[in-house]
């Protein structure tokens, strides 16, 4: 169903003047268009079902506060798209949960959304093996032309975007308004996802990163993605909200192992031990998805980038492993002299293949 410009732009003003989804969807029961729901008198409003005194009070100071032109102006000017559930471009995915969002608001390509999904989340605290993994994996599965989904979190997710982001697209689910920048130092990192993907929300614009709105953005997270790979949780990680919503969905659940000391291995090993997918590699999750036969890997060096490594290179890095390892550690197990091994570091640290942490740490760059 085609849905004309007056109604969206109501519909746009309406979303961003009610006090919750719920409130919306009664509003929009009780009156026969978005536009004569917006030119309600408070005594017709009084008699929506499930609307008190205080949601009549709050909804007419901020209609009379809104111009609805100017705000559907603002949306354009801003790149924002306002997806609805009767258009084409919503997510065919998203369509079959429960409770689909009504409006999907949409900053970057609204055509990522047909390609076949991955979720990859995890906990905010992530180690230097759980970022590793996260972006080799998104990394891989970007490559191979699979969209990663994550919710541009600190941690985990953000690697998961930066690693799809180095080989294909992403897509990231946010619990705010689309003018809203969360966490702030991922500023960048917004930018480019909406350059090489999208960035969407069910939330209007204004809307801050309150705690409630993610359990809600995570339903969104799992439902746009055949299946939610779970990279280091704490046992009572919001993660695991996605994962249920997950499995309520009839998607597939995915767990990385880890270290059997840490508190964010609590969340994924228990998830094995529940009949998650264990994975170590890419292959794991398309196979379970029966996607391994379409998306097949692209064949590349052991190491890529790794054009013309001389046998000290080379063996530098077979002996590196994605904890980080002491140059002195290092120096012993290849019987480099300490001086000369930095500098074959320096250069792999160059090609993108090693990273240097501080204290003379080095890990490898791994792939999956």
């Amino acid at each position: 169903m085609a849905l004309n410009i007056e109604y969206r732009k109501y519909f746009a003003a309406l979303h961003w003047a009610c006090t919750g989804t719920r409130k919306l969807e009664r509003l929009l029961l009780r009156f026969t268009s978005p536009m004569e729901a917006w030119k309600a008198t408070k005594q017709h409003l009084s008699q929506i079902p499930g609307w008190d005194r205080d949601d009549v009070e709050a909804f007419t100071v901020r209609r009379d506060s809104q111009d609805v032109q100017r705000h559907w102006e603002y949306l354009e000017s801003a790149g924002i798209k306002m997806i609805l559930r009767p258009d084409q471009a919503y997510p065919e995915n998203l369509s079959y949960i429960y409770d689909p969002p009504q409006v999907l608001y949409v900053k970057g390509s609204t055509t990522a959304f047909k390609r076949e999904a991955v979720a990859i989340v995890g906990t905010r605290k992530a180690s230097h093996y759980g970022k590793l993994v996260a972006g080799g994996l998104a990394e891989d599965l970007a490559g191979r032309g699979i969209l990663v989904v994550s919710g541009l979190a600190r941690g985990i997710d953000s690697a998961a975007h930066k690693g799809a982001l180095s080989s294909g697209s992403t897509v990231a689910v946010l619990g705010c308004g689309l003018d809203v920048v969360y966490p702030r130092e991922n500023r960048k990192l917004l930018a480019e996802v909406i350059d090489r993907g999208a960035v969407i929300s069910e939330y209007p614009l204004g809307t801050p990163p309150n705690a409630w709105n993610f359990p809600a953005r995570n339903r969104i997270i799992s439902g746009l993605s055949l299946g939610v790979v779970v990279v280091e949780a704490e046992e009572k990680s919001g993660s695991l909200i996605t994962v249920d919503c997950a499995l309520d969905q009839g998607r597939e659940v995915f767990a990385v192992p880890g270290n059997i000391y840490a508190s964010t291995s609590k969340g994924p090993h228990k998830l094995v031990k529940q009949g998650a997918k264990l994975v170590t590699c890419t292959e794991d999750i398309l196979e379970e998805l029966a996607l391994d036969t379409l998306f097949p890997r692209v064949a590349q060096p052991s190491f890529p980038g790794c054009t013309g490594l001389t046998p000290e290179e080379d063996k530098v890095l077979q002996l590196l492993e994605v904890e980080p390892m002491p140059v002195d550690v290092l120096a012993a197990k290849s019987g480099l002299v300490p001086g000369y091994l930095l500098s074959i570091l320096t250069f792999l640290e160059l090609k993108g293949l090693v990273k240097q942490l501080p204290g003379q740490n080095f890990l490898r760059v791994g792939t999956f």
